[in-house]
């Protein structure tokens, strides 16, 4: 015996709203003819459900608020009877009418089950229940490219309308100095995915004003960096490693600086050039060959003159040693693709809201065009979609196929989803 999947309120609303249901034949409990115009503007605030709906009911044409529930008896149970709030509606729409004959006929009442198919409610169990990957693996590489283009477009101007909130916040903290959210935006980076919060604490213990006293003095530089991220603590023999711890006590005392505690940093399953050691090391070494970074950005005008302001090496002892004591014939270091994750992720958002709130949209494009023009990111998550025949296009369409899994997906958001409204609409 085949049993109709129980519908949850958000999908019966989306059904009202997309009108995703049979229109012909339409009839209130009371046999009157409906024709739905417009089933108004959904409302998330205090009230009627919809607002501003155009219902023709017999040959009378309604407009004002509608109001939605799975039972009828919920117009009872959710206190409305009596509410001045609802006394305006003009329709009340129901997935059951269990009230008795009689009851609640003063208002007029369209019971919808008879005309949603049961495939719709079949497909939706399917992606609410799914364990995949992500709940429309089954279905999204037949959904249409325009929809796919449509719908990355809205979910990069999401993701970095998200990350630059974060900037302003910071950039308030900061007294709006571009320079020093820069460099915190940028060392958080360095750290990304999972050391990005060490990353970003060891910049905010470290002010960049401080460091641009030393950034002629590559030691120094170095040894504030990882004395300040807890990792000149131990006993060493190297002798590079104890220079650093030498002239980091030095400049400890003389600045007074509390360090981060060592186990702030993780290691383990990460490939040795995504080590902290590496990376603080390359940190250091941009740092070192700009004075101003933030400045050096705005001068920019093409991809190539980017990656050549950002790409830097670290310094020699890092050829041959992956962390402090650690001897290795030769080290594989931060590549370009290292280098891209930090321009997509802090650069060019940061480069964008520079032009925003300046009100300079030749640096808006500017950001946005070199995005378009930078490769497309290859991490797990863009292979698992490659997978299912959902190719993301270069960096501007990682980006967005990343915040499309992380925003949406894995909290089965699929009714705010244009992929996944798609998949429920389709016949």
């Amino acid at each position: 015996m085949h049993v109709t999947p129980p519908l949850s309120e958000a999908l019966f609303q989306h059904i009202w709203k997309c009108r995703l249901y049979r229109q012909e034949g339409l009839v209130t409990t009371n046999g009157e003819a409906i024709q739905v115009i417009h089933p108004g503007t959904h409302n998330h605030h205090s009230g009627p459900d919809f607002t501003g709906a155009r219902i023709k009911i017999g040959t009378v044409l309604w407009a004002g608020p509608v109001e939605l529930h799975l039972r009828s008896s919920d117009w009872y149970r959710h206190g409305h009877a009596g509410n001045a709030q609802y006394g305006q509606i003009i329709l009340h729409v129901v997935y059951v009418h269990d009230l008795p004959a009689g009851i609640g006929g003063y208002i007029r009442c369209l019971e919808l089950q008879p005309y949603i198919s049961n495939l719709l409610l079949q497909r939706y169990e399917e992606l609410r229940l799914s364990a995949a990957f992500v709940p429309c693996s089954a279905h999204a590489g037949r959904v249409p490219p325009l929809v796919w283009a449509s719908w990355q477009d809205r979910l990069l101007a999401q993701r970095w309308e998200r990350r630059q909130q974060e900037l302003l916040h910071w950039l308030s903290l900061n007294r709006y100095d571009w320079e020093e959210t820069c460099y915190w935006a940028v060392a958080r980076s360095y750290g990304a995915p999972v050391n990005a919060p060490a990353f970003l604490a060891l910049a905010q213990s470290l002010p960049y004003r401080l460091l641009q006293q030393y950034l002629d003095q590559p030691l120094a530089t170095e040894a504030l960096l990882f004395g300040q991220a807890g990792l000149l603590e131990d006993t060493f023999s190297d002798v590079y490693p104890l220079q650093l711890q030498r002239e980091y006590r030095r400049l400890q005392m003389q600045h007074r600086l509390e360090p981060l505690p060592a186990h702030s940093w993780r290691w383990l399953r990460m490939r040795p050039p995504s080590f902290p050691s590496i990376r603080i090391a390359t940190l250091a070494a941009l740092l070192q060959r700009h004075r101003r970074l933030f400045a050096g950005m705005l001068d920019v005008a093409a991809r190539r003159e980017l990656e050549q302001l950002f790409f830097v090496h670290p310094s020699p002892y890092w050829r041959s040693h992956y962390r402090f004591q650690h001897l290795v014939a030769q080290t594989r270091l931060p590549g370009r693709q290292a280098l891209h994750a930090v321009l997509i992720n802090s650069v060019l958002p940061l480069l964008h809201l520079y032009g925003r709130c300046w009100h300079r949209p030749d640096y808006q494009e500017l950001a946005l065009t070199l995005l378009q023009e930078l490769p497309p990111e290859d991490n797990h998550i863009i292979r698992a979609w490659e997978q299912l025949g959902v190719p993301a296009g270069q960096a501007l369409g990682t980006q967005a196929m990343l915040e499309l899994k992380q925003q949406y997906c894995e909290q089965k958001r699929c009714l705010e989803c244009a992929v996944g409204t798609r998949i429920l609409s389709q016949r």
